[in-house]
């Protein structure tokens, strides 16, 4: 391709009767409105940037996890991805007070107010753990103005326990 270019230019001159330095130099110009037009290109794609779409999930699924040291509460869509989640130590409850009911009913409102943009109406809802801001967790659903349609309790229970041990031989 450059050879022919260069025949291009050689044969050019010799018809118009210019010297070849002139063409050149009336080529270069359009080289750099190529650049520009480029640049203009991705500026263009730049700005054509999708919006993200919000979906709305009106049922879902309300995750409480009361430990004795802690409490997690997770919302997600029936699918299980989670949507919004908070816990005692997120919201700034540090030592014993992690685990207290009215650190459950602040970790549902912070929760609640995350999953609010998502339009969550319906929940299911799943407890895990023996500790003491399990009830106070669920009234809190209630009252941030969900509808509960079940409540499960999925609180792993071993079923022979660990293997004990060994008697001492003294």
């Amino acid at each position: 391709m450059t050879e022919e270019k260069t025949a291009e230019k050689k044969q050019e001159p010799k018809e118009s009767g210019q010297k070849p330095e002139a063409l050149e130099v009336a080529k270069k110009p359009e080289k750099k409105s190529e650049k520009e037009g480029e640049a203009e290109k991705t500026e263009s794609a730049v700005k054509k940037k999708k919006k993200k779409i919000r979906r709305q999930v009106l049922r879902g699924q309300a995750h409480v996890q009361c430990t004795y040291n802690n409490t997690l509460v997770a919302f997600a869509d029936s699918g299980g991805k989670i949507l919004a989640w908070s816990s005692a130590g997120s919201l700034g409850f540090k030592g014993a007070k992690k685990a207290t009911p009215y650190a459950a009913t602040q970790i549902v409102g912070a929760a609640a107010e995350k999953v609010a943009k998502y339009g969550l109406q319906e929940i299911e809802v799943y407890v895990k753990g023996v500790g003491s801001g399990r009830e106070a967790a669920i009234r809190a659903l209630a009252n941030n103005n969900f509808n509960i349609i079940s409540i499960r309790d999925i609180t792993p229970i071993p079923h022979n326990g660990c293997r004990p041990k060994k008697p001492r031989r003294v």
